[in-house]
């Protein structure tokens, strides 16, 4: 049995990130080139930039379950309350986690509504009046919520699409809290996480109905 090793002439594969990362990431990457020469030290500041960038964007693949409302971010669970008739779970994304929000269920998209708002500490109870954008998916409702350090929300889908557990449906670069209001079939016995608790977008359960 041979064994076949890559070639050097075979293309490095990129790591695999968010929408306009790599637009983000080439400003100090080419400002590195011409800081090689001229200040070295501030050359590998620029790359360090970039390398931070590109990681911060990550986008691993994930795996939904069989079953159950997915988080539609990675961090921790910052809040599980009633509200009126339905329930909702909010989770903060610290600069650490992955930023990539996913639907926590089918769904076709309503509406996908963008409100301009503050910059205000996404774990604090003034992150009301924050920026937001709102994804209407039917029985179930995502918003994701800029924070202190975030300056921008990117969503990727629209009105009319169809959505699958566990798609990726946009992003907050350099923030921090995405939330869901769950469907009215769901009450608080059915919430599966608790606030504290560590979540991954997409594949950690955080509501499933008793009889599935």
């Amino acid at each position: 049995m041979s064994i076949v090793s890559p070639s050097l002439t075979d293309p490095v594969p990129l790591p695999t990130v968010a929408p306009g990362a790599w637009r983000l990431a080439r400003v100090p990457l080419f400002a590195a080139v011409p800081l090689a020469v001229l200040s070295p030290p501030l050359a590998a500041v620029c790359l360090f930039a970039t390398a931070v960038t590109l990681w911060f964007h990550r986008d691993p693949r994930r795996s939904p379950p069989p079953s159950g409302v997915v988080a539609p971010a990675d961090g921790r669970v910052s809040v599980v309350r009633r509200e009126g008739e339905r329930v909702r779970v909010a989770v903060f994304m610290n600069v650490t986690d992955v930023h990539v929000n996913r639907a926590p269920a089918d769904g076709t998209v309503g509406a996908v509504e963008h409100t301009p708002g503050r910059h205000l500490p996404a774990f604090s109870k003034e992150s009301e009046r924050n920026e937001r954008v709102r994804i209407d998916a039917g029985d179930h409702e995502v918003t994701l919520i800029a924070g202190a350090v975030a300056r921008r929300i990117h969503p990727y889908v629209e009105g009319g699409e169809t959505l699958a557990r566990g798609d990726r449906i946009g992003h907050i670069s350099f923030g921090s809290r995405a939330d869901v209001l769950l469907s009215p079939a769901y009450d608080r016995e059915d919430v599966r996480v608790r606030e504290g608790q560590r979540v991954r977008a997409g594949e950690t359960v955080i509501a499933a109905r008793n009889s599935t």
